[in-house]
C-alpha cells in the first residue's frame, strides 16, 4: 500500500454488533466504506463481511490472530503505510478485554486510533430472544476462564438483577453448577440463545438447575451461545417479537436474477425468513441492437403514442439504452407511458416519469388490457404503441392492443437465457423438501427453476406473483398455495407470510 498524500493512516477499531448486519451503525458502515484493510475477529459472521463485500467486492478480510500485541502490532504496520485500518470485533469494542488490550497497544505508538462502539451482545441477543433487562444487569465473558461466576451469582441476586453469560455451549454446565453455588436457586429461568439477531437464531429455555445436570435440552446446541439467568426471562411468553416472526426459521427459495433478488430476499428477512437465492434466468442484450436503436430513436421523433413497459428488465433495458446514446427522460416528452404493475411503475418513477396508466385490477397483461383504451382516430392523433420486452414474453398483450385498434411495434429490449444449475446440495434441498417454500416471481423462473434444479417437494409451500406464474407452475404440476391480490414483491412476500400465520395459528405450532 501506498502512503496516500504523506499522511499517516489510523487503526479504527469497529463493533459490529452481534451478527446482523443491519445492526451495524452507520458510523460502523461509514468506517467499513473508507477501510484500506479490515482485521477481522473469527467470531464476526460472515454475513458481516458478505454485506460489506456488496459495496466494495475488492475489500478484503485478513483474520485477526493471535496476541493481542501481535494484532495490534499488523494494525500498526498496515496504519504506518497510510492506510485506514478498521479492526472489526464482534459485538462493542470495548466489552472485549483483548481488544482493550489492542487499544491500549496501538496508543503506545504515533498511529492515532479510533473507536466505534457496536452493539453489544450482552443487551442485543437479549432481546433479540425476548427478555427485557430492565434499568441494570450483570455480563460476563465465560470464555478464558477468568469471570468470576460465583461472585457474579452472589451480585445478581443481592440487586435482583438478570445475568448474561456469553462463551461456548460446553461452558454453560459448569458456569450454572457454580451460579448455584454462588447462592442462585436451581429453579432460576434461564434462556440459552445461539445464532442471536440473525435469522438462524433459536432459544432453549430451561432451570438453572438442568442446565447444570446437563438435563435442559441442550445436546444439539454448540458454538457461541448467550445465557441470559434471572426472572426476566419469565415474561420471554409475551416480550419475544423476533422468533415470533411469521416467517420465522423458514428456509425460502427466492428463484431471481442476483441484481433483482435483493429487495424479496429483504423483506423476507424482516419476517424471519432465510432466504436462498437461486438464479433461474439471466439477463442479457439482444443479440442486434438495430432493433432498439430504432426503437428509441422513434421515441426521440414522435412515432409513439404509447410505451409499454412490462417488466423494471424491460425499464431497465429502455434506460441503459438511453445513457448509450446520451439521452434522457426529456426524450419521452409528449409520449404516454402505462406499466403492467406497481413494481415496474416505481422503476419508471425512478426514471423521472409518471405513468399515466397502471392497472387498477389485476396487475397483469390481462389487467393492463383492461383499462387500456382503445383507438380514437380523433383522440389519439399517433396510433402507434412501443412494446419492448424480453424476447420470450407471451403474444396476450399485443394481441389485446392490435384488438383495441393500436399498431403495435414489439421489440426484444433484452433477452432471458437460463442459467447455470445451481450446486448439488441445494437441487437435493429443492427437490426433497429441505425449502419451507418458494417465491415464483415469472412464469420463466418456474420453468428454468424446473429446467435446472427439478420440481419443488410438495411439502414446500409455493407463491407465485400473479395468475400467469401461477397457470405456469399448474402446468408443471405444482400445488399454488400463495397468490396475492397485487402482483409484486412485496405483497407476494407479506401473502406467504400471512399464509404462514394462518397454518401456524390452524397448527397451534411452527407453520411446517
Amino acid at each position: 500500500m501506498t502512503r496516500k498524500n504523506g499522511a499517516a493512516g489510523r487503526v479504527v477499531f469497529v463493533g459490529a454488533g452481534p451478527g446482523d448486519p443491519g445492526m451495524l451503525t452507520a458510523r460502523a458502515t461509514a468506517a467499513l466504506a473508507s477501510a484500506d484493510t479490515v482485521l477481522v475477529d473469527p467470531d464476526v459472521p460472515p454475513a458481516i463481511a458478505e454485506a460489506v463485500r456488496a459495496d466494495r467486492p475488492e475489500l478484503e478480510f485478513t483474520p485477526a490472530t493471535g496476541e493481542p500485541a501481535e494484532v495490534a502490532k499488523a494494525a500498526v504496520a498496515a496504519a504506518r503505510s497510510g492506510g485506514t485500518v478498521v479492526r472489526l470485533v464482534a459485538g462493542d469494542p470495548f466489552t472485549s478485554d483483548s481488544v482493550v488490550k489492542e487499544v491500549l497497544a496501538v496508543g503506545r505508538t504515533a498511529v492515532g486510533f479510533d473507536v466505534v462502539p457496536g452493539v453489544a451482545f450482552a443487551t442485543a441477543v437479549p432481546a433479540f430472544a425476548g427478555v427485557a433487562l430492565g434499568g441494570t444487569s450483570l455480563s460476563a465473558d465465560l470464555r478464558g476462564g477468568e469471570a468470576d461466576v460465583a461472585a457474579l451469582a452472589a451480585a445478581a441476586r443481592s440487586l435482583d438483577a438478570p445475568l448474561v453469560l456469553r462463551g461456548n455451549a460446553e461452558d454453560l454446565p459448569d458456569a450454572a453448577a457454580r451460579l448455584v453455588e454462588g447462592g442462585l436457586t436451581g429453579a432460576t429461568p434461564v434462556v440459552v440463545t445461539t445464532g442471536g439477531s440473525g435469522t438462524g437464531q433459536k432459544s432453549v429455555v430451561a432451570r438453572l438447575a438442568a442446565v447444570a445436570e446437563k438435563t435442559a435440552g441442550l445436546d444439539a446446541v454448540s458454538g457461541p451461545v448467550v445465557a441470559t439467568v434471572g426472572s426476566a426471562v419469565d415474561k420471554r411468553a409475551k416480550l419475544s417479537w423476533w422468533e415470533s416472526r411469521p416467517l420465522f426459521g423458514w428456509r425460502v427459495l427466492v428463484p431471481r436474477t442476483k441484481d433483482q433478488a435483493g429487495g424479496m430476499s429483504d423483506r423476507l428477512r424482516a419476517y424471519g425468513a432465510v432466504p436462498v437465492e437461486v438464479p433461474t434466468i439471466a439477463v442479457e442484450p439482444p443479440r442486434s441492437p438495430a432493433q432498439m436503436d430504432r426503437a428509441i430513436k422513434g421515441l426521440v421523433t414522435g412515432r409513439y403514442g404509447w410505451i409499454v413497459f412490462t417488466s423494471v428488465n424491460a425499464v431497465r433495458a429502455v434506460r441503459e439504452k438511453f445513457v448509450e446514446l446520451g439521452l434522457d427522460a426529456r426524450a419521452f416528452a409528449g409520449v404516454k407511458v402505462a406499466c403492467v404493475g406497481e413494481s415496474t411503475a416505481d422503476a419508471v418513477r425512478a426514471f423521472g416519469i409518471v405513468p399515466e396508466l397502471v392497472p387498477t385490477g389485476q396487475q397483469s397483461s390481462e389487467g393492463l388490457l383492461t383499462d387500456f383504451p382503445e383507438y380514437d382516430d380523433v383522440l389519439d392523433p399517433i396510433d402507434r404503441v412501443l412494446l419492448p420486452r424480453a424476447d420470450i414474453a407471451t403474444e396476450t398483450l399485443a394481441a389485446g392492443l392490435k384488438e383495441r385498434g393500436w399498431e403495435i411495434d414489439d421489440v426484444t429490449a433484452y433477452r432471458t437465457v437460463r442459467a447455470a444449475p445451481p450446486p448439488a446440495p441445494v437441487r437435493e434441498a429443492i427437490k426433497g423438501g429441505g425449502f419451507d417454500a418458494v417465491c415464483f416471481t415469472s412464469s420463466s423462473t418456474v420453468r428454468n427453476l424446473v429446467g435446472i434444479a427439478g420440481k419443488p417437494h410438495a411439502r414446500t409451500v409455493v407463491a407465485v406473483i400473479g395468475p400467469q406464474t401461477a397457470a405456469t407452475a399448474q402446468e408443471f404440476g405444482l400445488r399454488v398455495d400463495v397468490q396475492p391480490e397485487t402482483a409484486a414483491v412485496g405483497p407476494l412476500v407479506d401473502a406467504l407470510a400471512e399464509h404462514a400465520r394462518s397454518l401456524r395459528e390452524a397448527e397451534g405450532g411452527e407453520p411446517r
